[in-house]
């Protein structure tokens, strides 16, 4: 039975990482840099080092989860693009 959990729980990681690597591809522009899956294992490194169960429902959580992600968007220089903020943190919640 815990090989099932394990694998199961590689495939949601797996699905968060695939859900958040389509969206920077999808929003990759010529001011974008190229580093798309840099970009995308820093910020699933980062969430998945500081959520916790139930982070969505903690005003908390929630804080600390945009903090995290927006530190990630910013070593990028990707901080000041709220659409792109939004539906990443939108990603993150339903994901992670």
């Amino acid at each position: 039975m815990n090989s099932t959990k394990l694998t199961l729980s590689q495939m949601e990681q797996k699905s968060a990482k695939a859900a958040l690597t389509e969206l920077f591809l999808e929003l990759k522009n010529d001011q974008t840099p190229a580093v798309v899956e840099r970009i995308v294992n820093d910020i699933d490194t980062i969430v998945k080092h500081v959520r916790f169960d139930g982070w969505q429902t903690s005003a908390a959580g929630e804080r600390e989860v945009q903090k995290s992600l927006r530190q990630s968007l910013l070593k990028y220089k990707l901080h000041k693009k709220q659409e792109l903020f939004q539906r990443a943190y939108a990603y993150v919640k339903k994901y992670y």
